[in-house]
């Protein structure tokens, strides 16, 4: 369908990045999932090329730019089938929080290096008893004169072995009638004495991200590194989270959307019967089905992503997007799956990694149980 967000000079920057996706990710994919993580080299690559936190204002190193090239840059890797280079986390779900809820002096400490790739971030809000119910987090902050003393533990962090800086939530205040008040956001460095970056997980799917447990043991860190005033840490989070549940429904979108394109080039050429299976009636039903859900959710997420750009709040649409086409994603690739036959299931194919890749869109970021409650109560429910 054709598409009315984009003005010229996105497509340009849409043409620079496929290259660089190209060049820079696509030959060393199969290595990225065989190590479970991709180069740290290649996030200081796209820093250089301009393809990270390309929204931050100039005057912190970046290029301004609106919310669109974000889009590009989550469309294309959506497209590429990476599954480790985690940039949209980067540079649009964890750096807005630096922007959005720092001062002045973090903002000039941390924002230049996030931009060039030096530094690689992550967030720690679940837990191994904690995941959509954020008010359920165990992980406190004890604050001590100048400094706070972390304690808790957190799981499934992207980004959770390459990061130089991660955003903890963890709870300031020990009364438990405060559960949603008590939680404050602090930034951890790497390397600071009682942060332990734990085992990295194995998955299903996203090979070549690097999922890992961590651990705060008594982590000392100063005061300076909390964003936003005491107690602030849900309503931060809670502000935060429409766009990240959008930026996955925009990869998720963008998968969709691929696999459809492989799979209709597949059922042209592969026979059986002595026809292309094409030709046979039960493709054409499955393939006509699935090219109206990926219509009907470009669609959508056009009306919301250009909303979004123009600063409207959009709780229940950003969470509508994510539950649908995260739901949209899984059905899709499951049936484009089945008509590739036992190639399917060979990860040399990459129906087959598209495959595991989408089942966890509808867990993070929320789960999609927790999108249909959200959506309730947008609704006066």
């Amino acid at each position: 369908m054709q598409r009315t967000l984009f003005a010229e000079e996105h497509a340009l920057f849409r043409a620079a990045f496929a290259k660089f996706v190209e060049r820079e990710i696509k030959p060393h994919q199969e290595r990225w999932c065989d190590e479970g993580m991709v180069d740290r080299e290649l996030w200081r690559k796209a820093g250089q090329a301009g393809f990270l936190c390309m929204w931050v204002p100039p005057e912190y190193g970046g290029m301004g730019a609106d919310f669109l090239y974000s889009v590009i840059v989550a469309e294309e890797l959506g497209k590429s089938g990476e599954s480790g280079f985690a940039a949209a986390l980067h540079s649009d779900i964890v750096v807005p929080y630096l922007m959005n809820f720092g001062d002045e002096a973090q903002r000039q400490r941390w924002l230049p290096r996030c931009v060039s790739g030096e530094i690689v971030t992550a967030i720690a809000m679940t837990e191994p008893g904690a995941g959509s119910d954020l008010a359920g987090i165990r992980a406190t902050a004890r604050r001590d004169g100048d400094d706070y003393v972390l304690s808790g533990s957190k799981t499934f962090i992207s980004n959770g072995q390459l990061c130089d800086l991660v955003i903890v939530a963890a709870k300031t205040d020990p009364d438990p009638a405060k559960a949603h008040q008590a939680i404050s956001l602090f930034v951890v460095e790497a390397g600071t004495p009682g942060f332990v970056k734990g085992k990295k997980l194995k998955k299903i799917g996203l090979a070549a991200q690097d999922t890992s447990e961590m651990a705060f043991d008594d982590c000392r860190i100063p005061a300076a590194n909390r964003l936003g005033p005491e107690g602030s840490g849900f309503k931060s989070l809670m502000k935060n989270l429409a766009q990240e549940r959008l930026m996955v429904a925009v990869r998720c979108q963008a998968a969709a959307e691929q696999v459809l394109s492989d799979t209709l080039s597949y059922v042209k050429q592969r026979e059986a019967f002595g026809k292309p299976i094409g030709k046979l009636q039960n493709t054409q039903f499955v393939l006509a089905e699935c090219a109206t859900k990926v219509e009907v959710g470009r669609a959508f997420l056009d009306r919301v992503i250009a909303e979004h750009a123009r600063g409207v709040e959009q709780v229940k649409e950003c969470s509508m997007a994510k539950l649908w086409q995260s739901d949209m994603l899984c059905e899709v690739v499951d049936a484009c799956l089945q008509l590739f036959g036992g190639y399917g299931y060979m990860l040399e194919y990459p129906v087959a990694r598209a495959f595991v890749d989408a089942r966890v869109q509808k867990i993070f970021a929320g789960s999609n149980e927790i999108m249909k409650l959200i959506i309730a109560r947008q609704l006066g429910l």
